[in-house]
Parts: C-alpha cells; sequence; structure tokens
C-alpha cells in the first residue's frame, strides 16, 4: 500500500485523465470506475483528490460505499 501526503493526494484529481482518489477515515480509495465521480467531481459538491471523512458524514449514504472500490493506500 503506498502512503500519500494530503499534496500528494491531490494529484489524484480525475483532470487530463488522472486517476480519482478521495480518503476516508486515513485510507484512501480509488473512485475511477465510479459514474459517479465523473471528471474527478461528485454531484458538482466534492472534487477528488481530498480527505472526504467529514463530507461523508454529512452525506445522504452509509460510509461503506467506498468499500466497492479498491483502497490504494493511506493517508498520512
Amino acid at each position: 500500500m503506498q502512503t500519500f501526503t494530503k499534496e500528494e493526494l491531490a494529484k489524484f484529481d480525475g483532470k487530463d485523465g488522472r486517476p480519482i482518489y478521495v480518503a476516508y477515515n486515513g485510507k484512501v480509495y480509488d473512485v475511477s470506475k465510479s459514474s459517479l465521480w465523473d471528471g474527478g467531481e461528485h454531484q458538482g459538491m466534492h472534487t477528488a483528490g481530498g480527505d472526504m471523512t467529514q463530507d461523508i458524514m454529512d452525506a445522504p449514504h452509509e460510509k461503506d460505499v467506498l468499500e466497492r472500490f479498491p483502497m490504494v493506500g493511506e493517508l498520512k
């Protein structure tokens, strides 16, 4: 597993063909195959390459939605 700093994670923003990664609770997930993260944006409210821990707590879905996607590392 790779370890990411916030700066390194920010590079995985889904722009220009880059993968779409988000962090939750210290784990980094690859959500590139989710149609809901098209172009690195989710529902026009969230952008890829960041820590979604607080945002998911306020989301209309449970945190386990990320478990459908590959975990690729940890956030420092």
